[in-house]
């Protein structure tokens, strides 16, 4: 599954607020695969996270989100809006700007 799709299934599996070990019961076995193909369960994810409870599917997702490893995040630092000096920093003055 893709990590993606975890919130429809947070929704639709779980009954808000749930706390840390009902959701790692029911959904810990769920495995999530990157585009990479690289997989990770669901208990994997959130044994990285101390939360007790989640109160809503989005804080639920976003917890997990937030613990998924480099293989889920796509191009490290790419930014489609930089140009061809990606990964460079510019700072622009006041008078850049003029």
């Amino acid at each position: 599954m893709r990590y993606s799709e975890t919130h429809q299934l947070f929704e639709q599996a779980c009954d808000f607020p749930a706390d840390h070990e009902t959701v790692v019961r029911q959904l810990g076995d769920v495995e999530l695969t990157s585009q990479t193909g690289d997989s990770v369960t669901v208990r994997e994810i959130l044994t990285l996270t101390d939360e007790s409870t989640y109160h809503t599917s989005e804080e639920l997702y976003t917890s997990l989100v937030g613990n998924l490893g480099d293989p889920f995040i796509g191009r490290k630092y790419y930014d489609d809006r930089a140009g061809s000096t990606s990964g460079t920093k510019t700072v622009r003055s006041d008078v850049d700007m003029l």
